[in-house]
């Protein structure tokens, strides 16, 4: 009896130990007492115990939407960070590329300062954060939207909606940071993994000059393990900057260099960027990624709506809906998605062709934040950061294979400071995100 017990013991563990990306069976939520107090389950406080990562440390988010994840990112003792936990995003509305202006149904890209006062306890969709959106870059651009959260219910309409189990467990990451003392955790939305295959995969989209400004972004994480700071000026995103003077958005920027030792590195990323770059691009010749719609994305996933509500609408990843294809293929899957763009049938049939705001959607303009208490308080769309205006360019989506650029070992060679530059700040006191650049950034305290 007891070998049988063991046994099972085992299995469970198992079972579990695979679960971090799918979370429907890691939580009952009928048991779950108080949402908003929710402990991380055993599983994480063990795998952060092994990876030397205080309880309360800071966290980053990170999204990759056409792999349709998100990414849950912890400092470490040494204070560099690193990745705890990865959740497959349940649904996410429109496709690559910025949110522009208010019902394009865009999910946003950039990088976004998350404050307690964007956490939403009693959001209709279980519990949902706040992105942030927009920002200071997206105000200096024009770019209009509200209430686009992370939020539970898998429906979205401009959201990151995950399910509520995985959302659970996102809300307790951020809310055990905040408490250890974080005053923003950055979200880093973008449209893929910044590796040379995927920039060449996607180097004749229309948004490619936006996406390259992201990346400066990108390169910075991947070379520091460390949330870059982020700046405004000229209407575009800076990143890991020591600047004369306060930046405006719209302004010009003020004088700026990079430290030398980050600037070091970043060379030598780059330089075998390049290079993976050009055998990226050589291996593409003759061939473009079509980029599925959404209800394309929504048919490969469709079984998993059955047996749930109908407001329940997983889209499915782009990576797996999409396709490398020659150039007339590419040119006949185009027309014919103008085609059916291009006949609704007439009389009734002509609203029916419209899509209609989903059921998230709809509910999602009237989410919002209770202001009843520093993790309660109303929405602000701070944020430090965003992105950048991109020229319009060929519309076809070149592709390669998905092999990951695998950074040089410089990383390590970069200092890091002793204390938490992202820590103590009391979370009793909601931030004004437009004093994010007041606080010291982290290459002055080496």
């Amino acid at each position: 009896m007891r070998l049988k017990n063991i046994a099972y013991i085992l299995l469970m563990a198992t079972a579990l130990a695979g679960c971090n990306d799918t979370l429907d069976t890691a939580v009952d939520l009928s048991k779950v007492k108080n949402k908003v107090e929710q402990p991380l389950p055993d599983r994480i406080v063990a795998e952060m115990q092994k990876k030397d990562m205080p309880r309360n440390s800071p966290i980053m988010i990170r999204v990759f939407k056409e792999e349709g994840k998100m990414e849950i990112w912890k400092a470490k003792a040494d204070n560099r960070f690193d990745k705890i936990a990865e959740y497959d995003i349940c649904a996410w509305s429109g496709k690559l590329g910025p949110k522009v202006k208010e019902g394009d149904r865009q999910a946003p890209e950039g990088f976004y300062s998350l404050t307690p006062a964007h956490l939403n306890p009693n959001s209709k969709y279980y519990l949902a954060i706040n992105t942030g959106f927009p920002n200071r870059y997206d105000a200096a651009n024009g770019r209009t939207g509200s209430n686009l959260m992370i939020h539970g219910a898998c429906s979205s309409s401009g959201c990151y909606s995950m399910t509520d189990e995985q959302i659970l467990e996102i809300y307790a990451f951020a809310r055990d940071a905040f408490k250890g003392g974080q005053s923003t955790v950055q979200l880093q939305a973008l449209p893929f993994r910044m590796t040379a295959e995927n920039m060449a995969r996607h180097r004749n989209s229309e948004n490619i000059e936006f996406w390259n400004m992201l990346k400066v972004g990108y390169d910075n994480f991947e070379v520091t393990k460390r949330p870059p700071e982020v700046n405004v000026c000229e209407k575009k995103y800076v990143f890991n900057q020591q600047i004369s003077g306060t930046p405006s958005a719209a302004a010009a920027c003020p004088p700026m260099t990079t430290p030398p030792a980050l600037a070091a590195s970043l060379a030598t990323y780059d330089k075998d960027y390049k290079l993976a770059y050009s055998k990226a691009v050589d291996k593409l010749d003759g061939k473009v990624w079509y980029e599925p719609t959404e209800a394309e994305r929504k048919a490969i996933v469709a079984d998993k709506r059955k047996g749930r509500d109908i407001a329940y609408a997983p889209t499915g990843s782009s990576l797996q809906a999409g396709k490398l294809v020659k150039q007339d293929e590419f040119e006949a899957l185009m027309a014919q998605r103008l085609n059916k763009q291009a006949k609704p049938a007439a009389g009734t049939m002509l609203a029916s062709a419209r899509p209609g705001p989903t059921a998230s959607g709809a509910a999602a303009k009237q989410d919002r934040l209770a202001a009843t208490g520093s993790q309660t308080a109303a929405v602000m769309p701070g944020g430090r950061s965003s992105m950048s205006v991109t020229t319009a360019m060929n519309a076809g989506n070149a592709g390669a294979q998905h092999t990951a650029f695998i950074p040089p070992a410089t990383a390590g060679a970069i200092p890091v400071p002793a204390p938490n530059p992202l820590a103590y700040a009391s979370v009793q006191t909601v931030q004004d995100p437009s004093t994010d650049e007041k606080k010291k950034p982290f290459w002055k305290l080496w």
